[in-house]
């Protein structure tokens, strides 16, 4: 199928040049292309455009998860038809294994899985394995981290067929070796159950149900219903049904792995004991000794991808699967914020073999945990196909890989030009800074305050609340699907002011932002070197009053050369609105949350310690309780009436979540929520 882009628009500006000389370095077969396009150019829909005229299937790789989740909810809004998948860490929480010799602590690895992103994450590999050629995965870095051998992967997918010869015990078993579990009280994601001759399946990568019947030995009939409410779907001849987890192997290469495990066990043990690290021996030996019991009874043991290498069938040393060995060979791959997101890479097969060296020095692992880590930087480069960088300040890596070519795209659609830059004393900041905020506050426009530190952005928040000026924070410490939610009240007017240290700096789409204001700006360093003050002043772009302020005592060289580089910019583009009779328009973009979350918060006051804390909810607690007391008929209802119209509401929630109505999920969450705490009082 090929890529069918759909938008209200047509590439206008600079646009058409730079997608006509990216689509043709594609063509051509350049390994490397920079396009140098300002905030608010159309990079997205510049994207989207060389995406659907190169037909490739396409890598969007951005190094934050949030970013990931606004270019896969615009991408998903440019090509409605087409398989646009999402694949980033599923961890709400993670705290790795450890351990630090210094103080004889051992760290227990530590987790919650996002149930929700670990769905969208087997949705993306069975996308990739489905043979389509129109999909596009927008991921973070967590597509350089090892998941299971594609080949394992691809050989538990069960093909069935209308007709097909096959007997229930069969399916049954064969669902269970694609890590599928049998259930019969709950039919939750993963699971399947077996009345008669019905065999059930709730799918781990789609909202969806599979119905088999079977008339004795064969497959009478294949339906899909839906997960709530059972309602058909529709009936086919054939499906596919992907396996469960990305973990997955066969029984016999599962009975190889143990013995190799069992092998070098004895060896690493033997070593310990040679070296007279007797403590260490036995502490290896009883830990894998348990872990391999595990394996050989359930098929897994927490901890089970430091011995994704035995599973692999890969040799010590060499590089886990991942990802990229999921897509074609002539894919493309393009690399959002490249300035940031290629450091990040490079950085990331380091901090994973300083930690784990300690735990295999010190017999918590055997050394085949070393072999489960992301990426090296070279690996990466060897897999990539043809790349595209896409940044506002591209770094020296980018147009050395690019042999020095770089298309630019100044030139904004909507006519908007790059916001105005104004230097202050850093002497009074705050007190200025109070009263810009309150003339935004005046016009129903947002404002974004730049820190240099956690702290500092924290107790900012703190004194604007004191003050009565809505606010709110969001660091690294925020959760990511939280921080989300944050933008999305910044965005809808719950808040005034959004205060951050480095997560503000760049790809956030802030049309209601006028103001950017940042402190401290002289402090050279990275957060106030050119590249991030340019990214920096970029927030303030979309907004037809655009301002800057940078509150300094000198105007270092980085500021300078923002400076500039702004005017630049500014003057080109005045010049070409004149020249085209352009007057610049304000950017309308529709409020929503960019990604499903079942948890979405928002910051609240503690009325007493006038800290902000994190709570699940969007309505005031009196607010909503009263609402459902006004309900005439919920009162009335039984325990069971109640449940059933709880889980008609959660149906709901999970199509209005699809269809990207994301403010009426989260009111429906919300509402169920209370209901159930209600449900619990009758």
């Amino acid at each position: 199928m090929e890529f069918i882009l759909k938008s209200d628009y047509s590439p206008t500006g600079d646009q058409p040049q730079a997608i006509a000389s990216l689509v043709s370095g594609i063509k051509e077969g350049l390994k490397a292309q920079t396009l140098l396009g300002v905030t608010g150019s159309g990079k997205t829909f510049t994207m989207a455009n060389v995406i659907a005229q190169s037909g490739r299937p396409t890598l969007v790789l951005s190094h934050n998860k949030t970013l990931a989740a606004q270019l896969y909810s615009e991408l998903k809004g440019f090509f409605p038809e087409n398989s646009v998948q999402y694949f980033i860490s599923y961890y709400d929480y993670y705290q790795p294994e450890a351990y630090i010799p210094s103080q004889d602590k051992y760290i227990e690895k530590d987790l919650m899985i996002n149930q929700e992103i670990d769905r969208l994450r087997l949705a993306t590999i069975s996308a990739l394995l489905s043979g389509r050629r129109d999909v596009i995965v927008v991921s973070s870095v967590s597509c350089l981290y090892g998941i299971g051998n594609p080949a394992d992967f691809d050989s538990n997918v069960i093909e069935i067929k209308v007709g097909q010869k096959i007997t229930r015990n069969t399916l049954m078993r064969r669902l269970t070796e694609a890590l599928y579990s049998r259930n019969e009280n709950e039919l939750s994601r993963g699971t399947f159950r077996v009345k008669g001759d019905t065999v059930d399946i709730s799918l781990a990568y789609e909202e969806i149900l599979i119905r088999v019947t079977f008339w004795g030995d064969e497959i009478e009939s294949i339906t899909t219903l839906h997960p709530t409410d059972f309602i058909s779907l529709g009936k086919h001849d054939s499906f596919k049904i992907y396996p469960a987890n990305l973990f997955v192997t066969s029984p016999e290469r599962l009975g190889v792995a143990i013995g190799e495990i069992e092998i070098d066990l004895g060896k690493q043990v033997q070593s310990f004991y040679d070296e007279g690290k007797d403590l260490e021996a036995k502490r290896l030996y009883e830990r894998v000794t348990y872990d391999v019991e595990m394996i050989r009874e359930t098929g897994h043991c927490s901890g089970v991808e430091n011995y994704s290498r035995y599973f692999d069938g890969r040799k010590p040393g060499t590089r886990p699967f991942c990802l990229l060995d999921y897509f074609p060979k002539d894919y493309l791959t393009i690399i959002d914020e490249s300035h940031v997101t290629v450091p990040q890479i490079r950085a990331m097969y380091g901090g994973d073999l300083a930690r784990k060296t300690n735990l295999v020095e010190y017999g918590f692992r055997l050394a085949a945990a070393l072999d489960n880590r992301p990426l090296k930087f070279d690996e990466w480069q060897g897999l990539t196909n043809q790349v595209i960088y896409v940044s506002a300040t591209p770094a020296d890596f980018e147009i050395r890989e690019s042999e020095g070519v770089v298309v630019e795209q100044i030139i904004r659609p909507t006519g908007l030009l790059d916001p105005q830059i104004v230097v202050k004393p850093s002497q009074g900041q705050i007190d200025d800074l109070l009263e810009q905020i309150r003339q935004r506050i005046e016009k129903h426009e947002r404002v974004l305050v730049v820190t240099l530190t956690k702290r500092m952005a924290e107790e900012l928040n703190d004194y604007l609340l004191k003050l009565d000026i809505k606010s709110a924070y969001i660091h690294s410490d925020v959760k990511s699907l939280d921080r989300i939610a944050i933008i999305d009240a910044l965005r809808a007017g719950e808040f005034d002011v959004l205060v951050g240290v480095n997560l503000l700096r760049e790809g956030l789409d802030l049309p209601e932002v006028s103001l950017v204001a940042i402190l401290d700006a002289d402090k050279e360093g990275f957060l106030r070197s050119h590249r991030s003050l340019t990214q920096t002043a970029g927030r303030a772009a979309r907004n037809l009053n655009g301002l800057v302020i940078m509150y300094a005592d000198t105007i270092t060289d980085s500021m300078q050369r923002t400076i500039d580089d702004t005017a630049r910019r500014r003057e080109a583009q005045l010049r070409y609105n004149e020249e085209h009779g352009i007057t610049p328009k304000a950017i309308v973009k529709s409020l929503g949350s960019v990604l499903t979350n079942e948890k979405a918060t928002k910051q609240t006051i503690n009325s007493e310690t006038k800290k902000t804390h994190t709570r699940v909810a969007y309505e005031d607690d009196a607010e909503a309780t009263a609402n459902i007391a006004a309900d005439p008929i919920i009162p009335y209802m039984s325990a069971k009436q109640l449940e059933s119209y709880i889980e008609n509401l959660r149906s709901q929630m999970t199509a209005a979540a699809r269809d990207m109505e994301f403010m009426e999920a989260a009111r429906l969450r919300d509402e169920i929520i209370k209901l159930e705490e209600y449900a619990k009082s009758i």
